[in-house]
């Protein structure tokens, strides 16, 4: 008991907090803003005057749904999108003038994964989130879903979050949903009881995660929480997954919820984005050498140890890396089109230099671009 009032202590004691809500705990049934809720988790976040807080709020496309005529969340990307850019906009004036009542100010940082995996942009996002703590107003996160493709979505604002988490280099991470915890079966079926406290995979071995919300109005579930959770975990950063009406016991430190501690160390590097946050455009199929010297040696992939490219990407583009096999070993980002690489495959880069000039003597991709995916 000692160590869990310890480690609860520390969730007190976070002074930089990145919070989580999900759709269903700031809209109506029929789709549209709830200003009472938004109000009530404001309430909460500003009285902790002496904390600087993230907050990533989903609820843009919910809220757009009654103001389009929309009854249910469209499926396709279009019709989102435009969901997107009407209700961003509520979602929005609802923070700011539900902060006003305490004089706090609030900035809108709107992402993409692109946004974050390229070491400029990410370097950029880092540089404007902090300054808006520093400048002491509360940024609302989102995904930016108005431009956001399939193929560079993060999926969910869990996952974003404990991204965001991460970047920030935030002291806790706390996921606010419709549920007061993660469960070891169905929170509706008699008999199961909530998880007080995870330390490790090993503690989720035979609990049934379910995938889908109550509300209806979200993308995620508990699993994609929980994967949230492990990330930000992994990266060093304790979360609490609880429910938006036991925000303020969360952020006391209090017992509720599910607290994950943290599993690994934390760390600024940008390459988590790389792992979690990308989505790779095509594939670079190494020779056995090669693998051995990304894999157990860590250097940069050369063209000598390229023996296949897959797929279209250009220049600065997410690759995966694989082995003879097909098994996916690395992430990173390419330095050339795939169109250039096949004249590259297989020779050096003192060879390449002399032949085509010194542009080409280098990395097909970088160490400091490059994150192994089974470490």
């Amino acid at each position: 008991m000692a160590g869990a009032a310890g480690a609860r202590q520390e969730v007190a004691d976070a002074r930089r907090i990145v919070v989580k809500v999900g759709s269903s705990s700031l809209t109506t049934a029929a789709g549209g803003l709830d200003a009472d809720r938004v109000d009530a988790l404001v309430d909460v976040l500003a009285k902790h005057q002496h904390k600087e807080i993230v907050l990533v709020s989903s609820g843009a496309i919910a809220a757009g749904l009654a103001p389009l005529g929309l009854e249910r969340r469209p499926r396709d990307l279009a019709r989102q999108q435009a969901a997107a850019s009407v209700g961003q906009g509520l979602l929005v004036a609802r923070y700011t003038a539900s902060f006003a009542r305490y004089g706090r100010r609030v900035g809108q940082v709107l992402l993409t994964s692109d946004d974050t995996s390229r070491r400029a942009h990410y370097r950029n996002a880092y540089r404007t989130l902090d300054q808006l703590l520093a400048m002491g107003a509360v940024p609302i996160v989102n995904e930016n879903d108005t431009v956001a493709t399939d193929e560079i979505r993060f999926g969910d604002n869990d996952r974003l979050a404990a991204l965001v988490a991460h970047l920030v280099r935030a002291d806790l991470l706390i996921l606010l949903s419709d549920v007061d915890g993660l469960y070891d079966g169905d929170p509706a079926t008699p008999g199961t009881s909530r998880i007080a406290e995870v330390r490790g995979p090993a503690d989720l071995a035979g609990v049934s995660i379910g995938s889908a919300g109550k509300a209806g109005v979200g993308t995620g579930g508990m699993v994609t929480k929980v994967e949230a959770a492990r990330i930000a975990a992994a990266a060093g950063i304790p979360v609490v997954l609880t429910s938006a009406v036991h925000a303020a016991d969360a952020l006391a430190g209090g017992p509720t919820g599910t607290h994950f501690l943290r599993t690994g160390r934390r760390s600024a590097d940008r390459l988590l984005w790389l792992a979690h946050a990308s989505t790779p455009q095509g594939a670079l199929v190494l020779d056995d050498g090669a693998v051995r010297a990304v894999v157990e040696r860590h250097s940069s992939l050369l063209p000598a140890g390229i023996a296949s490219v897959e797929g279209e990407f250009s220049a600065g583009d997410p690759v995966e890396l694989r082995d003879g096999t097909g098994r996916a070993v690395a992430r990173g980002l390419v330095n050339f089109d795939a169109r250039e690489i096949p004249r590259l495959m297989g020779r050096s880069t003192r060879e390449l230099a002399r032949e085509l000039g010194p542009a080409y003597e280098r990395e097909v991709v970088h160490r400091d671009d490059l994150v192994l995916l089974h470490p």
